[in-house]
This record gives structure tokens, C-alpha cells and sequence, in this order.
């Protein structure tokens, strides 16, 4: 038993991502009371999973970590997408003590091509490169009858 587990806590702890990270599912992003009962309230946005039945509590870095991303800053755009939650040990808290705490990634290899974001296509083909001597002159490089470089010692 780690210590860990004798706390219980409602919300995704650095713990529950294990030594290697969690991959899941956003399900979505909702305001909730984190307070402890009896406390006053404390408002914060909170990440649901589809993996989880305990919610994220999304501060700042995350939730930018999670935009960048997910290509969006609308929560809502990141419904079914994926993500890595990890247990990063060198988080700090609010006094600079180092403590540890859940951070994001994307996820690597084939469930990352889920969250890929198209990329644009090129208006026109690109114009092919100019060969050396018309840039640099005929003394430039030697170069064959075809226009190509001869091959030669270069000193470096």
C-alpha cells in the first residue's frame, strides 16, 4: 500500500495516472464545488474523463497545455478527443515547494493521429532550387558536363 491511498479524495490525484501516464478520453470540461464539505465554496473547472469516474480539477497550465494540444481553446472542441494524463514529480506548489502533480501530453504513435489537426495545403508547388553556378557564377563549385557538382576533396 502506498500512502497515498490512505487519503481519499473525489478528483484525479497525481496517483491514479500511475508510473507511466493514463490515456483518456475527454468526456468534458464543467464548474464544480471542490470545497471540502462544512468549507466555503471553491469554484474551479474541472476535466471529465471517460476512463475515470473521478474528474480533474484543471488549473491554468493544464487546461493551456490541453488547447495546444487539442488545436482548440474551447473546451468543447476536446469532447472525444485524447490525451495522456502523467504523474510529472518536478510540479511546484503555490510556495515553490516541489510536491509533484498530474500534467498532460499528447499521446504518442497511433492514438495520437486521432487529434491530428490537418494540415493546410501549399497554394502552389514549390519553385525548385536554382543550380549552383546560376546563384553563385561559374567559378562557384566544378561541376560536370550535366551541371552537377563533380566530385572533388572538400576540406571540411
Amino acid at each position: 500500500m502506498h500512502i497515498s491511498e490512505l487519503k481519499k479524495s473525489n478528483y484525479l490525484k497525481k496517483e491514479d495516472c500511475g508510473p507511466n501516464g493514463i490515456l483518456v478520453t475527454v468526456k468534458g470540461v464543467v464548474e464544480e464545488n471542490i470545497a471540502k464539505e462544512g468549507a466555503p465554496e471553491e469554484f474551479k473547472w474541472c476535466l471529465h474523463i471517460e476512463e475515470h469516474e473521478k474528474p480533474m480539477v484543471l488549473n491554468s497550465t493544464n487546461g493551456q497545455l490541453i488547447a495546444v494540444i487539442l488545436g482548440s481553446e474551447n473546451s468543447d472542441d476536446w469532447i472525444g478527443k485524447r490525451i495522456v494524463l502523467y504523474n510529472e514529480p518536478g510540479v511546484t506548489n503555490l510556495q515553490g515547494k516541489v510536491v509533484g502533480g498530474i500534467r498532460v501530453r499528447a499521446p504518442r504513435g497511433r492514438a495520437a493521429q486521432v487529434n491530428a489537426v490537418p494540415k493546410p495545403v501549399p497554394a502552389a508547388a514549390p519553385k525548385p532550387m536554382p543550380k549552383p553556378e546560376s546563384v553563385m557564377g561559374p567559378a562557384a563549385a566544378p561541376c560536370d558536363e550535366s551541371g552537377e557538382v563533380a566530385d572533388q576533396d572538400v576540406p571540411f
